[in-house]
This record gives structure tokens, C-alpha cells and sequence, in this order.
């Protein structure tokens, strides 16, 4: 994980430097991808339970997921977030919140009635590792990058930013190289934007486990959650892929190939090799 922010470091400080080289004035995109930051930042509890039809519960609308969630914080030492609930058939979960404070815990209709309380507490504890770690304002930072190369590479498109450096047809097109670094660069920081979220849900699995002590009921609630996807709808499930980034478990996940560069999530088999070799540690199957 800090060879990967590392190197997102290091894009940013190189396409910054190729910038001010070809002599292009991109404060007017970095302020607005400064102000999209800003917004996804402060606001992403708030979105998320919007775009994801969340509602807020009270201990007394949801006394048993209030129950875990108490018990998961108390071990842990940590904020007891807020508790929501979406209703979707859609198997899973996910958290969101700048910090502890702002933190917000949110499960689907649907994994409330497949998952027993054992498998849902390790699901619980996977997701106040998220909260722990603030890695929703890792992701968020982490995806500046991408925002501005991506916001670049549409001004170069169409409002054809920069001429022809030294004048006449024999100069360098300057919005020509903007457009292919801009591109690259998002290339680039896309890609590694999602192998740093592969890493931060096998750090939350191992930090779920641990907590929990029973990672043999968090590879339960993976497997269950991954096979009964098969059964959802295809049209929920594309209703709900865009969100793949916040979900325990992603909606639509492909096999062992390229595909997996692009994943926000590792493959189920690594997770679940992942939570083994823990059981093998606590001595627990």
C-alpha cells in the first residue's frame, strides 16, 4: 500500500512538472478538481447513503445489527458509527465517512436475511476496519490524480487547449502532447487507484478477522455472498456494479485475468486463502 500511494506521489509530481513545461496554465483545472474533491470529501457519507437509497436505523428499528455493531466497537476501542439500512436484495454492505465521526455503517435488506448473526458480525467487523483506517479518505485523496488527468484530457478534447508551440506548422502541438499525457497519466493512476483498493479489502479482511477471532465466519459470509449473487437479477445487479467500490463483496466480479487489474476487489480466492492462513495462525478452522 505505500509503494502504490508512492507511486501515485510520484505521477502526480511528474505530470505536474510536464504540465508546467509545456507552458499550460491548469490552475482553472485543479481548482475544479480541487472543488470535486473537496465535495466527495466532505459529503461522501451523505452521497453514498443517498445513491445507495440508505436509511439511518434506530436501536429499537434494528436492535440486533445495533447489538453487533456495539460489541465490534466496544472491542475495538472506536466511535460507534451510525447504522443504516438499504433496501435491496442485492447481498451486501459497505461503509463510508471521512473519519470516525462522520462514519456511517450501512447493510442491505438482503444480507440481513441470508447471512447468520456470526457470518454478519464478520461482514460488521470487515467494514469498521474501513472506518478505522479512514480509507475512505484514502481513496479519496488517492483518486485527485485521476480527476485532473481526466479533467485535462476533456479540455484538451474539446476546446483544444494549447496551439502550436513556436508558431506556424513546424511547432510542437502543445495541446496534442497535453491530451496524450493527460490520458496516460489517467491510465496510469486508475490502475493503480484499484490495486491500492484491492489491498485496503485484504487489510480490512484481516483486520475484520482478528478482531472477530473467527475468520472461518467471515470466508462464510464471502462464500455465501459470492454464490448468491448468481441468483440476484442481472438488471439489479447492474444497477448496483457502479457502486462496486464501497460493497463488501462486489456485485459483478470477474475470473482470474485481466479483468482483475481493473477490480476494485481482489479475487474471492485470495480473500479466502487470506482468512485460511489467519485460522491457521489463531489455531481455529
Amino acid at each position: 500500500m505505500v509503494a502504490t500511494m508512492f507511486l501515485l506521489g510520484l505521477l502526480y509530481v511528474v505530470f505536474v512538472g510536464v504540465l508546467i513545461a509545456l507552458g499550460v496554465r491548469a490552475l482553472t483545472v485543479l481548482v475544479l478538481a480541487g472543488g470535486l474533491l473537496l465535495v466527495q470529501y466532505f459529503l461522501s457519507d451523505r452521497i453514498a447513503l443517498f445513491a445507495m437509497h440508505g436509511r439511518e436505523v434506530s436501536p429499537q428499528e434494528a436492535p440486533e445489527l445495533h447489538g453487533l455493531i456495539d460489541r465490534l466497537c466496544a472491542l475495538a476501542d472506536m466511535p460507534k458509527p451510525r447504522v443504516a439500512i438499504a433496501e435491496s436484495d442485492v447481498p451486501n454492505a459497505f461503509a463510508t465517512g471521512r473519519n470516525q465521526k462522520k462514519a456511517v455503517v450501512c447493510v442491505t435488506t438482503g444480507i440481513l436475511r441470508r447471512l447468520e448473526p456470526q457470518e454478519l458480525e464478520g461482514v460488521l467487523a470487515h467494514e469498521l476496519s474501513h472506518v478505522a483506517h479512514r480509507d475512505v479518505a484514502v481513496m479519496t485523496i488517492a483518486s485527485f490524480l485521476g480527476i485532473v488527468a481526466g479533467l485535462m484530457t476533456r479540455v484538451a478534447l474539446y476546446t483544444g487547449i494549447g496551439g502550436r508551440r513556436g508558431g506556424g506548422q513546424g511547432g510542437v502541438p502543445v495541446g496534442a502532447i497535453i491530451l496524450l499525457v493527460s490520458a496516460l497519466v489517467y491510465a496510469v493512476s486508475f490502475l493503480l487507484t484499484r490495486a491500492l483498493s484491492r489491498y485496503r479489502e485484504l487489510a480490512a479482511d484481516r483486520a475484520g478477522a482478528l478482531l472477530t477471532q473467527r475468520p472461518s465466519a467471515l470466508a462464510g459470509a464471502l462464500t455465501k455472498i459470492t454464490g448468491d449473487m448468481a441468483r440476484i437479477p442481472t438488471r439489479d445487479l447492474r444497477e448496483a456494479e457502479p457502486y462496486n467500490a464501497f460493497y463488501f463483496a462486489p456485485a459483478l466480479a470477474g475470473g482470474r485475468s485481466i479483468a482483475t487489474l481493473f477490480a476494485t476487489h481482489p479475487p474471492l480466492e485470495r480473500r479466502l486463502e487470506q482468512l485460511a492462513a489467519i485460522s491457521k495462525q489463531l489455531g481455529r478452522g
